[in-house]
């Protein structure tokens, strides 16, 4: 069975999901992507990841400011699709929108539903120090990620996961999994979508760019998921001895001495160790404003005097 498919995406995680739709053997009838967005230091507008994407292999192109008008959903229901997909699209869909493909819409969300449902599950994930997430592939309905799950994958997060490295293992994982949908759809032997629990729903708010900073009165385990969970964006940051640094890399360890949160225990080759509400964080690459990414060690050569410290 053939599936006419239309693609929603916006970032680059959506990427390796268009591919797989591309490489699926049912023809992707359009693209969806947000407008494009003003970027970069000239603020000139830039395509998202999916445009180029869809732009590279050929396929027809829609980008509304929304999907409320009723002429969007007309021009949508002229294509006939048979299904919608749905990856870190940005706009919500309406219900009028929902009932247009013959299989409705599906979605792949970056977390195990009902857990982190919303705009920011990676770095959710992480911040709160969970062992595992994972892709859900959900039959989508009104509600934000409110929907029934058709199948799922599972990944261990590591102690060393950051946003930027678990953002791509579960990019890939999404991929893997809409191949798996489609060719379960096609065969007809997809399972029925189970409604997700009751118990454990929780929320992943948009980041905000004030919570990058890093509050030394906290503990070192919690600065250190801060700093994985921000990398490669929007990059924590610290105050260190009078200069504000952006933290890449960043470890917990435990505090050698007692000292005021926020204070230099020891600067050397390993890190610079500031204290912490409880243990240590050991800076290990850093970045000066109007600088580049460097190593701890590099930017204590144009510190000496931190250096001194034991």
């Amino acid at each position: 069975m053939s599936l006419r498919l239309i693609f929603a995406g916006t970032p680059a995680f959506a990427v390796p999901a268009l591919q797989a739709a591309l490489a699926s053997g049912h023809p992707v009838v359009a693209v969806l992507t947000q407008p494009d967005r003003p970027a970069g230091r000239g603020r000139g507008l830039a395509a998202s990841p999916i445009k180029l994407q869809a732009l590279a292999a050929g396929v027809p192109l829609l980008q509304p400011e929304t999907l409320r008008k009723p002429s969007v959903r007309r021009q949508l229901a002229a294509l006939q699709p048979d299904l919608l997909i749905v990856v870190a699209y940005g706009l919500m869909l309406t219900e009028a929108v929902l009932a247009v493909p013959r299989h409705g819409c599906w979605n792949l969300h970056a977390s195990l539903l009902p857990r982190w449902r919303g705009a920011a599950p990676i770095q959710r994930a992480i911040l709160a120090g969970d062992d595992a997430t994972g892709v859900d592939l959900m039959q989508m309905q009104a509600g934000l990620d409110s929907g029934p799950v058709l199948l799922s994958r599972r990944t261990p997060i590591q102690t060393d996961d950051s946003g930027g490295s678990l953002q791509d293992r579960l990019a890939a994982l999404a991929a893997d999994l809409l191949s798996e949908g489609l060719t379960r759809l096609a065969l007809g032997t997809l399972p029925a979508a189970q409604a997700q629990s009751s118990v454990g729903i929780c929320y992943a708010h948009k980041i905000e760019k004030a919570e990058a900073a890093l509050d030394c009165t906290q503990s070192a385990i919690a600065l250190e998921r801060q700093v994985r969970a921000f990398s490669p964006t929007p990059i924590a940051e610290l105050e260190l001895a009078g200069e504000r640094l952006r933290v890449h890399a960043a470890l917990a360890v435990p505090a050698l001495a007692s000292a005021a949160p926020g204070s230099v225990l020891a600067a050397t080759r390993e890190g610079i160790d500031i204290a912490c509400g409880e243990g240590a964080l050991r800076l290990t690459r850093v970045q000066r404003a109007g600088g580049k990414p460097l190593s701890a060690w590099d930017y204590l050569n144009a510190r000496p005097e931190l250096r001194q410290r034991p």
